[in-house]
């Protein structure tokens, strides 16, 4: 009969990297293929994001619905289902978000291209709407063309926010972690005499 607490501890014992590897790979496989099922794309800079919607080509701007508010979206052709319609996961600047409708280069179809300016400029969106499926925004490794555009202070707690990230999925201490951990080994440094055996770190 096999020891209990043998089994618990094997599976609670982190991934090994060959695992986390195999899992990371399965999980961006199935969220791919979660959002290759969407009737649109999108994509994503840490300040705006852009939404390409294929329609048919004999519409016009007069044929479409397109409503583009602060915390919602509502796109589709006029007398049919909505392709897009939901709350954001994040409120944007209605004022700087704009949509078009354009030919493709076979010119038979056109496409909505929906820019939409982020209010947070500081944050992943995980999806378009609330009710779509979510991607792994731990996961997303900004160009650092991108990174260069954005301001010092902005583009210093983007570079935080992502190596915090990237701490956490490894099971290492963030970076706030990190400076608690030598401000307390300084401090013991300093003061020898004293007993540091029961100090944590919150």
């Amino acid at each position: 009969m096999s020891d209990p607490s043998t089994s618990d501890n094997k599976r609670d014992a982190s991934p090994t990297p060959s695992e986390r590897s195999r899992l990371d790979a399965e999980a961006k496989k199935r969220e791919d293929e979660e959002q290759s099922k969407l009737p649109y794309k999108w994509t994503q800079t840490i300040g705006d994001l852009d939404i390409t919607v294929p329609v048919e080509g004999n519409l016009k701007g007069r044929d479409l619905k397109v409503e583009l508010k602060k915390q919602s979206i509502y796109v589709g052709v006029k007398g049919r289902e909505p392709i897009i319609e939901g709350p954001f996961p994040h409120p944007i600047q209605v004022d700087e978000s704009t949509w078009t409708l354009t030919t493709t280069p076979s010119s038979s179809s056109k496409e909505i291209s929906i820019h939409l300016d982020k209010t947070d400029k500081s944050s992943w969106w995980a999806h378009v709407v609330t009710s779509a499926p979510p991607i792994d925004v731990s996961k997303i490794q900004p160009e650092t063309s991108k990174l260069s555009d954005l301001d010092g202070e902005t583009r210093g707690m983007v570079e935080k926010m992502m190596y915090d990230q990237e701490m956490k999925r490894q099971g290492k201490p963030t970076s706030e972690e990190q400076v608690k951990q030598e401000q307390l080994q300084r401090f013991m440094k300093e003061h020898p005499e004293m007993d540091f055996s029961q100090a944590k770190i919150s």
